[in-house]
């Protein structure tokens, strides 16, 4: 892949703006968390992400796409942001409409949570996923939802596209005001000419929006919103960003210290991508990193790792 000349660079700001298509509120969100709080002007101060830009500039010098964006969830400043407007390849991470729309369906009454999908009734994946490994030939829906969520598992994920259909998650896609955010197609072993060349696609701006207006109950609507941020609360995929929080893999639900954190990552060969809300005692933002790179070695795959987890570093910074 290319270098990127970012437009206006990788940068701090302190001038308040909108988040995507997607409207914003603290309320909710703050009923999640202590009230110990610095002063918002201490916790703005205080911090200034210059390893992550440092990190980010290093990545894109040697040939990546870099796209980052991340807001204060009280006051909506964006304090961080690199081409956050540009579309990129975000592999599972683009399942997050998806998940949007199956809850709205329960809600609906549009989708029985409790219908038996049949594994074979979905053409197999064999490169990754876990389903594949269990004995169970079938599950509900509401099952495949929360495998889709935690582990990433492409033949759920295709499993739950199938049922509902592309044309309603473009719809959904449309109605939440994401421009630059598509799901594109299925999980897939191998990719023909005939084939999208990738999964799903979007900007880190409208993808850090989405995940702020989520938490804050303002997606679809307020049980819609719990339903998504529940299920993504208790992603297993730690590793990137998620990695400096210190958090249990496989229970950070109910943090013992107060943090609040939902997220969802996505993996491809020389893709890696995290959106997410993290929240602690002094302040919470919304957050997407993608990058797009050249896998050519192990190298070049812990140097993208490693830009991840910087960020994470100073998000826990910011928000305790």
């Amino acid at each position: 892949m290319g270098a990127l000349e970012p437009g206006e660079g990788f940068r701090n700001s302190s001038a308040p703006e909108s988040v995507g298509g997607v409207p914003e509120s603290s309320a909710g969100r703050r009923s999640q968390r202590t009230s110990r709080r610095l002063p918002r002007r201490a916790a703005l101060g205080r911090r200034s992400f210059t390893a992550t830009l440092r990190s980010l500039e290093g990545l894109v010098d040697s040939g990546a796409q870099v796209s980052v964006h991340v807001v204060d969830l009280d006051n909506h400043v964006h304090v961080l942001a690199g081409d956050d407007h540009v579309t990129m390849p975000v592999a599972g991470l683009g399942v997050v409409p998806l998940l949007i729309e199956v809850a709205a369906g329960f809600q609906s009454g549009a989708l029985d949570p409790f219908e038996i999908i049949e594994r074979d009734s979905v053409e197999a994946v064999e490169t990754s996923g876990l389903w594949r490994h269990l004995h169970a030939p079938a599950l509900p829906l509401e099952d495949l939802a929360v495998l889709a969520a935690t582990a990433g598992d492409p033949i759920a994920v295709n499993a739950l596209l199938q049922k509902v259909g592309h044309d309603r998650v473009r719809e959904r896609i449309e109605s939440l005001g994401l421009r630059r955010t598509a799901l594109l197609d299925r999980f897939r072993d191998r990719r023909g000419p005939d084939d999208a060349p990738q999964v799903a696609v979007g900007s880190a701006r409208e993808l850090a929006g989405l995940f702020s207006a989520l938490v804050n109950s303002q997606v679809v609507d307020a049980a819609v919103s719990a339903q998504v941020s529940e299920w993504l609360s208790l992603n297993q995929d730690l590793s990137l960003v998620a990695a400096s929080t210190g958090l249990d893999p496989f229970s950070h639900d109910h943090d013992a210290h107060g943090l609040l954190f939902v997220n969802k990552t996505g993996r491809d060969r020389g893709v890696r991508a995290e959106a997410g809300v993290l929240a602690g005692p002094r302040a919470g933002v919304a957050y997407s990193l993608i990058v797009c790179f050249d896998d050519l070695s192990i190298t070049h795959r812990l140097r993208a790792h490693d830009a991840f987890r910087v960020l994470g570093v100073e998000l826990m910074e910011y928000t305790h």
